[in-house]
């Protein structure tokens, strides 16, 4: 499936190129270390959503598209879908764009869920300030 009527949604939340020490066997990029950059991605984006620590708590439903080969940079984009007391649904889509001869490629994406935690790795509530400015702009 081509890709060139899509185009990554969410905002840019982490970028960076596949070296050779990321690679398997086949040369290819190790699908563990594709999901490790996602959840840096997400977990910046929530951190800073939710004005403090964050933890994965479960990854839905990937499926790896294309490979990725070493000196692709890979660019993470992140969407806030759903908002809770204490957690945090994100889309969380991955892209590869070596560069601007060609047009990108979706690699993957998952749904990601995020838990606020305080210092001692608690569950805490997310400021009530920042899921009714999450409310109003999904209602926009």
């Amino acid at each position: 499936m081509p890709n060139s009527s899509i185009k990554p949604e969410g905002i840019l939340s982490l970028q960076t190129i596949a070296m050779p020490a990321d690679t398997n066997w086949s040369g290819d990029v190790f699908g563990g270390w594709i999901v490790s950059q996602m959840d840096l991605a997400g977990a910046i984006h929530a951190e800073r959503f939710s004005k403090g620590r964050c933890a994965t708590i479960s990854i839905h439903e990937m499926t790896f598209l294309v490979p990725v080969k070493v000196g692709d940079v890979v660019s993470c984009y992140t969407k806030i879908l759903k908002v809770g007391n204490t957690s945090i649904q994100m889309q969380i889509e991955v892209w590869d764009s070596h560069d601007s001869s060609r047009e990108p490629k979706r690699i993957t994406q998952g749904l990601f869920t995020f838990v606020a935690v305080d210092t001692e790795g608690h569950k805490r509530q997310i400021p009530e300030e920042v899921k009714q400015k999450f409310l109003s702009q999904t209602k926009a």
